[in-house]
């Protein structure tokens, strides 16, 4: 009866198609349309709905066990967690092991910082310009090169000044001949015309001798930023010699973004690091804020004055500043880290009580020192999620896509479950027809 085995055979292929079926939906968590997982019981008065990898909520299983995406435990989802709208629940134990952490939101003083870069520059504020006061001949030269430093009082160069001579010998004749005071007036002040300041004049008049050179000395503490003499060459009166430059005080100019710049004041206080000191912090404030924006760089330029002990800062030096000013208004303080900026607006993660969290729109002020100002969404104590919002943020989308789920119309009840084969009929008995 060869009939017989086809028979069979069509029985064996549609039970092996079932079988397969049923161990693919096992291995994809996905239960058939017309069974449902029956809710576990966890504890008295807590039942579990179903298990979830807290990395991809939106998989669900039926059982605990190890979840076949990450290498961590499923977590189980309790019914009733989700009281209180926009809350989120976790339980406790997942926020331990993923690290949540918070910080409480404090009052506190309202200072603005700003990090910048800058370099240091002379102190233009600072510059002395020796001049030759009379036109003569360069006869020793004792500052010779540029950078040199050179201390207050210093001799600087020796000039030979012909035209002091017939001068002088003028006025002390019409001093000692003593008839008309006018006259010696006048020509002590052509001498003055020419070069000579009152000491070069008072030892003039107690030598009684004609002085034909003039030493010119240096007037500050500091260094020849420009040298504009050498021996033997001639100077004409009113030429530069020397351009010194104090270096007790320097100038940073910082490139300040724009749109951190704009309660830039002069007189904010200042702290500046250089790579050549490292841990030595130089204090000072902002001179004044150039009246210029940087197209390229769109940066503001400020000019920072900073006390310069023993000249260790040096012009073209790179430095490091943060610009510090206290307003001295309180404001409700949270970490910056705790801030979740989507683009169209601020929220942060408040934790309520163990497990619940909620989100919450805020309104920022300004951030500074890794803290942010909250104007309004907060209050004073509450506790903010400082780390580990991706899970809670996950949790809240899983929560938004169930209420979206409970909200849409119940879906009609699931088809018996079909499979299709291909047999051969090999033989009727009565009834099998209808």
């Amino acid at each position: 009866m060869r009939p017989v085995p086809l028979i069979i055979f069509g029985f064996v292929l549609v039970a092996a198609a079932a079988a397969g079926g049923g161990y693919w939906f096992a291995k994809s968590g996905i239960a058939p349309a017309n069974e449902a997982p029956a809710a576990a019981q966890d504890s008295p008065g807590r039942r579990i709905l179903y298990w979830y990898d807290p990395m991809v909520p939106q998989q669900h299983f039926d059982k605990p066990g190890k979840s076949p995406f990450m290498d961590m435990q499923l977590v189980p989802k309790y019914a009733g967690e989700a009281s209180g709208e926009g809350t989120v629940s976790i339980d406790p134990r997942v926020v331990q092991n993923l690290g949540v952490r918070t910080a409480t939101a404090t009052m506190g003083s309202v200072e603005r910082r700003i990090e910048a870069v800058g370099s240091v520059a002379w102190n233009e504020r600072a510059v002395f310009v020796v001049q030759a006061r009379s036109g003569g001949f360069v006869e020793k030269l004792h500052a010779r090169a540029p950078l040199d430093r050179v201390a207050k009082g210093q001799p600087l160069v020796e000039i030979l000044v012909p035209d002091w001579a017939a001068a002088q010998a003028e006025y002390l004749l019409l001093r000692r001949a003593g008839k008309d005071a006018g006259l010696a007036e006048a020509a002590r002040n052509r001498l003055q015309l020419l070069g000579m300041n009152e000491e070069q004049i008072d030892l003039l008049e107690k030598t009684g001798q004609p002085q034909t050179r003039i030493t010119l000395y240096a007037p500050i503490n500091g260094v020849i930023a420009e040298l504009g003499v050498r021996e033997g060459m001639t100077v004409m009166s009113g030429a530069m010699l020397f351009r010194l430059v104090d270096l007790s005080k320097v100038w940073v100019n910082a490139e300040v973004p724009e749109a951190q710049g704009a309660w830039l004041r002069p007189g904010t206080a200042v702290e500046a690091r250089v790579p050549s000191f490292p841990g030595r912090v130089f204090r000072g404030r902002v001179s004044a804020i150039l009246p210029e924006v940087n197209a390229a760089t769109r940066t503001l330029r400020a000019r920072v004055e900073l006390a310069n002990p023993g000249g260790s800062l040096k012009p073209g030096m790179f430095a490091t500043l943060v610009f510090a000013q206290g307003t001295g208004a309180k404001a409700l303080l949270v970490p910056s880290e705790a801030v979740i900026r989507t683009g169209e607006r601020s929220v942060i993660i408040v934790a309520e009580r163990e497990g619940k969290f909620r989100p919450r729109e805020v309104e920022l002020g300004f951030e500074s020192g890794g803290k942010s100002e909250i104007r309004k969404g907060l209050s004073e104590g509450d506790k903010v999620v400082v780390s580990g919002q991706f899970l809670i943020d996950s949790e809240a989308s899983l929560r938004a896509s169930g209420t979206r789920m409970e909200g849409a119309e119940a879906p009609k009840a699931a088809a018996p479950q079909t499979h299709r084969a291909v047999g051969e009929v090999v033989s009727t008995g009565a009834g099998d027809l209808l």
